[in-house]
């Protein structure tokens, strides 16, 4: 069995320890791990015979652990690229986040950020989604032109829209939040569209396949874009709220400029909370009843519960 689908279906961890769980795993340091060194961990991992006793206190198999879940991906074994790993997530978003959410005149600096935004977004969520099912490569990349095109249009043009004077203040700061919530749930279920149309594997405990079920593609998609929605939705919310309150104090009407420093780092922090809150609400490889799944799954097995994975 691939050492992290094992991890992940061994430990069965509450929110809490899910959460301190992705802390580490989100650590930068993940970013600049050698394959010399990733390749180690694995194969200590692959032989020693303590390394699934997940409560003993080695930190050599520890920091296996730790390098293989950050950099390795559950379904294929194959090495996440560096620009997509979980710890990347926050670097390649938050100032794409930031700016997409400013007031601007400029046709060119509306488009910009939220095209650098949603691309990356929907590189992740490709990348980071289910592997199990089989996809072409120039089927990929036409899913993900179409991704990033529609994304990126549906978070322009309600902002054009909003050039023309409004009267309610609420709505004219509350409409960018609630855009950047929905497109970013929408772009997991639209780029991970696949899954839920050709199934994903379904697993009993020990690791066995039993076979390709589109009702867990759905779940784990519908999931996914639930946690993400949630990230980018307060992400965007908190520093506005604290921008609005931040307009009336006496240091921004003597240093206007700096709106712009309490909104980027407000932005940064908040993400740097909400990303292992969304990473953790929903198990790394989720459960599923096998009296939820297709007929043929059910015949094929007398296990009552089985796994999958959800993907990040």
């Amino acid at each position: 069995m691939e050492p992290n689908v094992r991890f992940w279906i061994s430990e069965r961890q509450s929110f809490f320890q899910r959460f301190l769980q992705w802390t580490e795993l989100l650590d930068p340091t993940n970013l600049v791990l050698s394959i010399e060194k990733i390749e180690k961990s694995r194969q200590l991992l692959l032989t020693c015979e303590d390394a699934y006793r997940f409560d003993l206190g080695d930190r050599r198999i520890q920091e296996a652990w730790k390098r293989s879940l950050s950099t390795v991906h559950p379904d294929n074994s194959r090495l996440i690229p560096v620009a997509f790993r979980p710890a990347a997530l926050l670097p390649f978003s938050a100032p794409t986040v930031f700016l997409s959410l400013l007031s601007t005149r400029n046709l060119k600096s509306m488009i910009l950020p939220q095209a650098s935004f949603y691309s990356y977004s929907t590189a992740f969520n490709m990348v980071n989604g289910n592997a199990s099912y089989n996809r072409r490569p120039l089927e990929s990349i036409l899913l993900g032109t179409g991704v990033i095109a529609s994304s990126t249009f549906f978070g322009v043009v309600p902002r054009l829209v909003m050039k023309a004077p409004l009267d309610n203040v609420l709505w004219r700061k509350a409409l960018p939040v609630l855009l950047v919530a929905h497109i970013s749930g929408m772009n997991v279920v639209v780029s991970r569209s696949l899954e839920p149309m050709r199934g994903i594997e379904v697993m009993d405990k020990d690791g066995n396949v039993i076979g390709y079920s589109r009702k867990a593609g759905t779940k784990a998609v519908r999931d996914t874009a639930t946690s993400r929605a949630l990230l980018f939705g307060t992400s965007a919310l908190i520093p506005e709220v604290f921008s609005f309150f931040f307009k009336r104090s006496q240091i921004f009407q003597q240093h206007p400029w700096s709106l712009w420093t309490l909104k980027l780092s407000c932005t940064v922090l908040v993400m740097g909370l909400m990303v292992p809150v969304s990473f953790s609400i929903f198990p790394q490889i989720g459960q599923i009843q096998c009296s939820q799944l297709e007929k043929e799954i059910q015949a094929a097995t007398e296990e009552t519960e089985l796994f999958y994975n959800r993907g990040v």
